[in-house]
């Protein structure tokens, strides 16, 4: 493996040096991916470039998935050298990383972060539970007529799911498939709250793809509105129309405080206090991903990922927390700055 990594930073040694518009357009580091990290990467990234001597690294907000399609596909400076993420990587993503060339990766944990369903401040904030989201929003839920039956949604207004929610049309703008915030959503709120049926949560075992079908296929028929991954566009939507809701990273929550509220969910608000002690049920860690075989060519790239697991950015009173971003505990910021000092890939 290590014979691997160095013939691969020896090719794309060559290739810089047989392009001098190559070398010109990659005396920096390129960075894409999740939009929940790209603040965090950004202020990293502005840092590092008034505290170094390398250029400040090109970041590209691109959401998750697509984050690693360009991340995995291939190695040279035609490729980005670092992808964020919102989620873990794919064993999916993991194969076509390695068909493509990329095989040693540093996978490096950068903190916590909340999903929040949040409104205007004009409003009321809701307070929901995970089973009520899910009824909400799947294409399919429960018959409440029968015991074990799925209809297509009936579900029009939040109070025909529950008396005591408002008499509001039920509307949530969220991120598209490809977004890491979407699969956190997904896997934490959905899946949840169909799993508060029996019946359903019983096909987990004895039908896996039903039950993935019923827990994760969100309706089509106007309740759910992909919004793509501009979050800012999101907040303006809600601003305009106080009766949505929108999906977002509690970061993003906590950066538009003036304009916008999360909802409580299991009687929880999405705090930094709450998410930071475990009691706000739907928090998830966050990620970058970085190509080994770039290190050492393109210029800054280990430099740039010490700053990011240094104590004055990821730690407890670090700039990161400042921006919204949940630190993980002082022993596991230990294993992984440990990490990035021994370049450990997967």
């Amino acid at each position: 493996m290590k014979a691997r990594s160095m013939f691969l930073a020896s090719a794309l040694t060559m290739t810089l040096i047989s392009s001098g518009t190559a070398m010109a357009a990659r005396d920096s580091i390129a960075i894409v991916g999740s939009s929940t990290v790209y603040p965090f990467a950004t202020v990293v990234a502005e840092q590092f470039g008034k505290g170094s001597t390398f250029k400040t690294p090109t970041i590209e907000s691109t959401g998750t998935g697509g984050g690693f399609k360009l991340f995995c596909g291939g190695v040279g400076v035609t490729h980005p050298d670092i992808t964020n993420a919102s989620r873990a990587i794919k064993d999916s993503e993991k194969e076509t990383c390695a068909k493509n060339g990329v095989t040693d990766i540093i996978e490096l944990k950068i903190g916590y972060d909340g999903i929040v369903l949040a409104n205007a401040k004009t409003t009321e904030p809701m307070e929901l539970s995970r089973r009520e989201i899910f009824l909400a929003l799947a294409k399919q839920v429960p018959d409440p007529a029968t015991d074990g039956k799925l209809i297509a949604n009936p579900y029009k207004t939040w109070n025909q799911i529950n008396p005591a929610l408002p008499a509001t049309a039920i509307e949530v703008l969220g991120p598209p498939p490809t977004s890491g915030t979407r699969d956190a959503f997904t896997e934490m709120v959905m899946v949840a709250g169909a799993e508060e049926f029996e019946f359903i949560k019983a096909m987990s075992k004895s039908d896996k793809d039903a039950f993935k079908r019923v827990s994760e296929t969100v309706r089509e028929d106007g309740a759910y509105i992909e919004a793509g991954e501009n979050d800012n566009l999101i907040v303006q939507k809600l601003q305009a129309n106080p009766k949505a809701l929108g999906i977002f990273g509690f970061s993003f929550l906590d950066q538009n405080a003036d304009a916008i509220q999360g909802s409580l969910i299991e009687g929880e608000a999405p705090t930094f206090d709450n998410i930071s002690a475990g009691r706000y049920a739907v928090s998830r860690p966050l990620f970058i991903y970085v190509k080994k075989a770039h290190i050492g060519v393109i210029p800054g790239i280990k430099e740039y990922i010490t700053e990011f697991s240094s104590e004055k950015a990821w730690g407890d009173d670090g700039y990161l927390a400042d921006k919204g971003m949940i630190p993980m505990p002082a022993e596991e910021r230990k294993k992984y700055a440990d990490d990035v000092a021994n370049l450990k890939t997967m």
